[in-house]
């Protein structure tokens, strides 16, 4: 049995939906407010995902009695995923690319427009004889019209990746349900 020491648990708890097994730590067992503790031979520790590890109980006699602590590892299995969740994490990772397109559209044709690509390309067109309507290439891609073209290409971008990436997240659901997911083990270093 785990003891219960409510004043020392940390503010950072993560939930899981599913516990079973043992660990090479000791038992696992999941309590009232639904965060994992796992016990093992002296001390209780409270196991987080992205966050830190931190004895509960004798943290401080493992390091009177001169024992060093050994690493703990914990497997876990990624079997099913939110695709909600996903699609807005998705959704939102988009927008900011978008963004950067945008930006980053606008910046080359400025750097572009500085080094005079746009009339040079414009003599050659002439040299050649091309040139019957009197054509500018600047004109033609002029920067709000590169920008319009980047920005609509962004938004359908958007679309498009948040469709699929929730579509993907279904189908990891169900290929995580008939093979168990994706099994992982962490450690501390």
């Amino acid at each position: 049995m785990v003891p219960s020491n409510e004043a020392n648990r940390s503010s950072e708890e993560n939930n899981f939906d599913e516990v079973s097994g043992n660990s090479s730590l000791g038992n696992i067992v999941k309590n009232s407010s639904s965060s994992v503790r796992v016990s093992g031979s002296s001390n209780t520790y409270r196991r987080t995902i992205g966050g830190v590890a931190s004895s509960i109980s004798n943290k401080s006699n493992a390091t009177k009695s001169g024992r060093v602590p050994r690493a703990r590892r914990m497997s876990l299995s990624l079997v099913r995923v939110d695709a909600w969740s996903v699609a807005k994490v998705t959704f939102l990772l988009s927008v900011a690319g978008g963004i950067i397109q945008v930006i980053a559209a606008g910046l080359i044709w400025l750097f572009l427009n500085m080094i005079g690509v746009f009339d040079q390309v414009t003599q050659i067109v002439s040299s050649t004889g091309l040139d019957s309507n009197g054509f500018n290439l600047a004109d033609v891609f002029s920067l709000p019209t590169v920008l319009s073209a980047v920005t609509i290409f962004s938004i359908v971008e958007i679309v498009i990746i948040t469709v699929l990436s929730a579509i993907i997240a279904l189908l990891y659901n169900v290929v995580g349900s008939l093979v168990g997911g994706i099994h992982i083990t962490l450690g501390d270093d």
